[in-house]
């Protein structure tokens, strides 16, 4: 086999990526590189000479901006090479296998990548060898040695033992055989396998006891919220007798409810308050059912003027531990695994939100504890990971916050919610029959997180690492992004009984879980590489995998389907009547468990719990000053997180109606997250919003407190953006230390006593949730953590936003109702939720937000920012900055008729804050609320040059060929287009008829047969509109590289080119941009060759992704997609994207200016183009946004256009409505 390397490396000035580290290295490690060079490396098998040539710059590099070797001259300078480790997906590779298999269909080639760093002659062996340790985390990769080219040998299945002998252990011998093979279970645990396989007759093998290991686990069974409370004290102190209150209200609940006979243990608890509620008749819209993927209520959505039966489900996951130890792969896998969870209940899933919580991210990397990451490693290892998947897959998160404190230091919180929802009709739910079939489909089957369920640890070694491989998983995005259009496919989800994900468990949970009596086949589980064994592939947790019974007649139907979305399928399993889960591997049964023993969870535990006494002090009291800059604004818990929270896309399904951030200045940042159903291309008003709540610092205090006043704040947060609170459902999220003592016991028990206690008063059900019991590291542990999530249905037109409106207007103060011992006041609460309710539907509420942390302070600095209107307000002397859990600070055009609401003051023009006399310029207020939090997460990028306003007033090319009243429009779906659904809906809306091809690649027949169906569909379309999104992931090392590709197809090129003859349209969004410039079609109007001159469309300068609303100015009129604008109209556009930068030559610039093909300039304040961030959010030169071909046919632009709907984006200023789509109907229309 033919084995090359080639090393690529980015041209002098365009090594966004280097600069970045070398900053990086020098600022966290106290070192002075001065230069840093940053090479991909691409080890490369199978390859033939020809193959090679037309992948170097095809595939590997780009000619605009990289130069393609293969050696590297390291003239003696330092240096470091890192590779994943085996086993580990390699996102890169992979991509890079994609793209090859394009260029020829039956290539037979293996890739592997690597990161090449070399440094100056400044650097010591020691220097490097801290490099090393910062960069290579030896979860998921390792260095490599650049001496060998080798593909990397593949484990060979090692052979599953029968474990002799274990009918004949003892309790005494029970103990040290969990530790000996790594199991979590514990001895009395292990008893019970050894009574249940005594009555087998026979010993088991290592696969059945690895898969009872996993069911039993706390992860698949929560082993401690099901261990049964034996004593239960409460120690007394100033809130003793409420707690004891609390307790006897979950004993009569378990009265009321014929409970008694159950397990007094934390799920009881956790579960009770839904129970007695929907008993009472206070949740009537619960979905009830034996899937539970996720928390599921029903609610009426307007569909186009009609009502129809919707289901709204919601769920929060947690990856905490994973995150802790290998950040990118544990966040990914996190929103990952929450996506799958509402997606198995057939729900389309549109929106989510991001809560996580870490140590000081500021502290220097020296500080970091010994079997530890630094802080700011994991935070923005894990923001970056969380994003990459969720802006891959297509997922608006709309909410992003970190918390900070010093026992996360312990362990990360690493939390994704999301919401998904589907048409309740387009729902199947039926139990398993015998003779149904199990199929298994999405992505492929390898060693990633073996033992992650159970947590167990494996030592990495030269020797080990493959077979150890990771404990974290590996997240393919673009992989679940198919997943997610076959499930919006009602043909589909009505073939489906019931469906699960995979998660922790693997097959053995996922398709173990479906129902009693199963026959597993594990040699038909397509695999990532050959040498899994039994154990591995029935407990393997590789990501992006599904399983569905579907009745046997419906197979081949859904195999199709599956196949028409480009999702490898195979039938797994069968239903049967026995009782039992088998498991065959080449005809061989390597497992037989009894599924009651299974269900059994292994042996009861105990646990006693003591509820220690509350310190009694005022919690809620902040610094007493009147000094708005001598308060907490600089606190990270404060502070924008702007930097941190426009990483993530939080636009993409066009159905966002508050931006993560509002007013002019994009600076006072929303409190909940609010979207609009996924009802296709019709419209609707309804919509679903998220909040949240939790004060680690209350908790640490008083968990009991703390739990209460995080469902109160979660409640008022919802409150204050138009929400009706008695419409809301609950999922909370408990991360506590590990339990070992009757004290820590003691913790989760009152956390859940006080949001049981706000169930009950308020009449708010939690219907869901999620425990994660290990925060624990050496004698550091977590604060006790109880997170309430709510989610209520609204009317997106009844929504309001935070900012300041205007000035002139009333401002508000509704004081937190409180009891004497610190609990809330609910009673008082509730007057006041209903009271604001009304107020805001009559419109007499214009801004509203819910106090937290730091209070009335922290409201009117984040409100007036916003639109930079002032405030002027009186106040109880030294309450500035005191915590307000259910109060609020309201702005309102009349006088309002609220419970314990005060008028403090007014908005004002004058750009300041005025608190009892005390002055505040809004200038000195946007810098504390940015703090040195920008030093990890930086908001703006340095930018250079000029950028004059472009003006192009020729009229555009009229349309040569029959008139159509509704053309058609051709979108092709590449692997990682997400754009496909907002594009198809903002043709529609225009009159426009639409066809979606999914482009397979599969097989190489596939890929021959997707060119042929392609070129097919562009010669009968008229317009071909090719949507955003991360083809093959943006790899490798570029975007737009797969799409590109494709149209450099014979066929394909050979219609594109009929195409434009025959005057027809092309558009390219974004990633669709992306390929347009890097196949040639722009600026140039036609498919060729690129060379070093071309133009291309780069990293952006803050080397990171960005999404906000950018304003454009209309730079030409010459091209159909324009026509009905005036040159320097402005439009405030959706950006989201990593490489956005578009660059070009002086020379071509000028040739694009004179011809009229700059189509949109990012503006400033002004209206002129500009080169300043964040105005220019990726540094395009001359500001360009976008460009047309020659003759005007053919549009790029990395705004998205598409995104925008009436009633979206409505905190947002400007005009938001960009219609190119009405503009290149009408052209047909002429």
């Amino acid at each position: 086999m033919n084995k090359n390397r080639i090393f690529v490396e980015k041209r002098p000035e365009f090594r966004v990526e280097a600069e970045s580290l070398r900053r990086d290295l020098n600022s966290n490690l106290g070192l002075n590189i001065k230069d840093l060079r940053l090479l991909a490396v691409y080890d490369l098998f199978g390859f033939s000479p020809e193959l090679l040539e037309r992948t170097r710059y095809g595939v590997f590099g780009e000619q605009a901006t990289d130069t393609v070797t293969d050696t590297v001259d390291f003239a003696g300078r330092p240096h470091l090479a890192i590779e994943s480790l085996p086993g580990q997906f390699d996102q890169r590779a992979s991509s890079a296998k994609e793209c090859v298999r394009l260029l020829q269909p039956d290539a037979d080639v293996e890739i592997t990548a690597a990161r090449l760093i070399i440094l100056d002659e400044s650097v010591s062996e020691a220097d490097l060898d801290r490099i090393a340790s910062y960069c290579i985390n030896a979860v998921e990769s390792r260095r490599k040695n650049l001496d060998v080219l080798d593909m990397a040998e593949r484990a060979h299945a090692r052979p599953v033992k029968v474990l002799e002998g274990l009918r004949d252990l003892t309790h005494e011998q029970a103990t040290d055989y969990c530790h000996e093979m790594g199991l979590a279970m514990n001895a009395d645990d292990l008893m019970e396998v050894v009574k249940y396989f005594k009555k087998e007759g026979r010993d088991p093998n290592e696969t059945e006891l690895r898969i009872l290991d996993t069911y039993w686990s706390d992860h698949c069974r929560h082993t401690t919220f099901t261990s049964l409370l034996t004593d239960v004290s409460i120690d007394p102190s100033f809130i003793g007798a409420d707690i004891n209150e609390a307790f006897g209200l979950w004993k009569e609940m378990r009265s009321e409810l014929g409970r008694e006979q159950k397990p007094l243990c934390l799920m009881d608890l956790a579960t009770i308050g839904a129970r007695w509620l929907r008993k009472h008749g206070k949740l009537d819209d619960l979905e009830e059912s034996e899937e539970n993927n996720a928390c599921s209520i029903y609610m009426d959505v307007d569909v186009d003027g009609a009502t129809e039966k919707w289901l709204l489900q919601f769920k929060n996951e947690t990856h905490n531990h994973p995150t802790e130890i290998e950040p990118y792969g544990g966040a990914s896998t996190c929103l990952g695994g929450a996506i799958r969870d509402p997606l198995s209940g057939r729900a389309y899933v549109y929106q989510a939100m991001r809560l996580t919580g870490a140590g000081d991210i500021r502290r220097s990397v020296a500080d970091t504890l010994p079997g530890k990451l630094p802080q700011r490693v994991i935070s923005r290892g894990a923001a970056a990971g969380y994003s990459s998947y969720g802006n891959q897959i297509g997922l608006a998160t709309t909410h992003v916050h970190e918390i900070y404190h010093p026992g996360y230091v312990a362990k990360r919180l690493e939390v994704g919610a999301v919401a998904g929802a589907v048409r309740a009709a387009d729902v199947r739910r039926e139990s398993p029959a015998p003779g149904d079939v199990v199929l298994m489909f999405g992505g492929r089957t390898g060693r990633d997180g073996i033992g992650g369920a159970t947590g167990s640890s494996k030592e990495h070694n030269e020797s080990s690492l493959e077979m150890c491989g990771s404990e974290v998983q590996k997240g393919n995005a673009p992989e679940e992004r198919k997943l997610s259009r076959l499930f919006r496919r009602p043909e589909v989800t009505r073939l489906i009984k019931k469906s699960n994900d995979f998660g922790a468990g693997g097959v053995s949970v996922a398709i173990g879980e479906l129902t009693d009596g199963l026959d597993i086949y594990l040699d038909r589980v397509t695999t990532k590489y050959d040498g899994l064994n039994a154990t591995e592939l029935a407990i393997s947790e590789s990501q992006e995998r599904m399983s569905a019974v579907v009745e046997k007649k419906d197979m081949e139907e859904f195999m199709r389907y599956c196949h028409e979305e480009n999702i490898e399928v195979r039938h797994v399993a069968d239903v049967t009547d026995r009782g039992r889960m088998r498991m065959m591997l080449n005809g061989e049964v390597v497992a037989d468990l009894s599924r009651e023993f299974i269900d059994s969870a292994g042996a009861p535990h105990f646990a006693k719990a003591r509820i220690t006494a509350v310190s009694e002090k005022d919690p809620f009291r902040g610094p007493a000053t009147n000094d708005l800059l001598a308060g907490p604004l600089s606190d990270m818990n404060v502070s924008a997180q702007k930097g941190l929270a426009e990483m993530f896309d939080s636009t993409i399904g066009a159905s966002t109606v508050l931006m993560p951030f509002g007013g002019k200045t994009s600076l006072t940042k929303t409190q909940v997250s609010v979207q609009r159903l996924p009802v296709g291309s019709a419209h609707t008003d309804a919509a679903s919003m998220m909040s949240w709540g939790f004060d680690p610092y209350l908790t640490e205090w008083s968990p009991y407190h703390g739990a209460a006043w995080a469902v109160v704040d979660a409640t008022a947060k919802a409150v204050a953006a138009g929400a009706d609170f008695r419409r809301m459902r609950f999922s909370y999220q408990e991360y506590f230390e590990r339990m070992g003592s009757p004290e820590s016991w003691g913790k989760p028990l009152a956390a859940l006593l006080g949001a049981l206690r706000m169930q009950h008063e308020l009449g708010l059900p939690s219907i869901g949730g999620k425990d994660s019991m290990s925060g624990t590291f050496g004698h550091l542990n977590v604060p006790p953590t109880l997170i309430a999530f709510g989610m209520a249905p609204v009317k997106a037109s009844e929504v309001i936003s935070p900012e300041f409106k205007a000035a002139g207007n009333s401002i508000w103060w509704v004081p937190a109702a409180r009891r004497d011992n610190f609990m809330p006041d609910t009673k008082a609460l509730a007057e006041r939720f209903d009271a604001i309710r009304e107020e805001i539907l009559k419109g007499h509420v214009l801004s509203g937000f819910a106090l937290g942390m730091a209070g009335i302070g922290e409201a009117l600095a984040k409100m007036a920012v916003g639109n930079m209107i002032g405030a002027r307000a009186q106040i109880p002397a030294d309450t500035l900055f005191d915590k307000q859990y259910g109060g609020f600070i309201l702005e309102a055009d009349a006088d309002l008729s609220i419970p314990g609401a005060v008028k403090i003051g007014e908005t004002v023009e004058e750009e300041s804050i005025s608190v009892n006399d005390n002055v505040t310029p809004l200038c000195d207020v946007i810098a504390a609320l940015e703090g040195d939090y920008t030093t990890v997460y930086p908001e703006k990028a340095d930018a250079d040059g000029d950028a004059p306003d472009a003006c192009c007033t020729r009229k555009a090319a009229d349309y040569p060929g029959e008139k159509a009243e509704h053309p058609l429009v051709f979108l092709p779906v590449f692997p990682g287009t997400n754009c496909d659904y907002d594009m198809k809906g903002a043709f529609e809306a225009e009159g426009a008829r639409t066809c979606i091809g999914v482009f397979r690649n599969l097989s190489a027949e596939d890929i021959a047969d997707s060119c042929r169906e392609m070129a097919e569909n562009i010669d009968r379309c008229h317009i071909l509109a090719i949507s955003g999104g991360f083809s093959a992931a943006d790899e490798p090392d570029g975007s737009g590289k797969f799409i590109a590709s494709v149209l450099l197809n014979a066929e394909v090129k050979a219609a594109v080119e009929r195409l434009i003859a025959r005057g027809g349209l092309i558009l390219g969004i974004c990633n669709g941009f992306q390929a347009l410039v890097k196949s040639g079609l722009l600026p140039f109007g036609k498919i060729g060759d690129l060379t070093p001159e071309s133009p291309t469309l780069f990293r952006n300068n803050i080397n990171r992704h960005i999404s906000l609303i950018a304003n454009t100015r209309v730079a030409t009129t010459a091209s159909p997609w324009l026509s009905s604008f005036h040159v320097g109209e402005l439009h405030a556009v959706p950006m989201s994207h990593g490489e956005g930068k578009f660059t070009a030559s002086r020379e071509l610039r000028e040739i694009l200016m004179r011809n009229g093909q700059i189509a949109f300039q990012y503006a400033g304040e002004d209206g002129h183009a500009t080169m300043e961030s964040p105005y220019n959010p990726n540094g395009s030169t001359w500001a360009i946004e976008g460009i047309v071909s020659p003759d005007g046919r053919i549009l790029g632009k990395m705004g998205h256009s598409e995104r925008y709907r009436k009633g979206l984006l409505k905190n947002v200023p400007g005009n938001k409505e960009q219609n190119i789509f009405r503009n290149a109907v009408e052209y047909f229309r002429k």
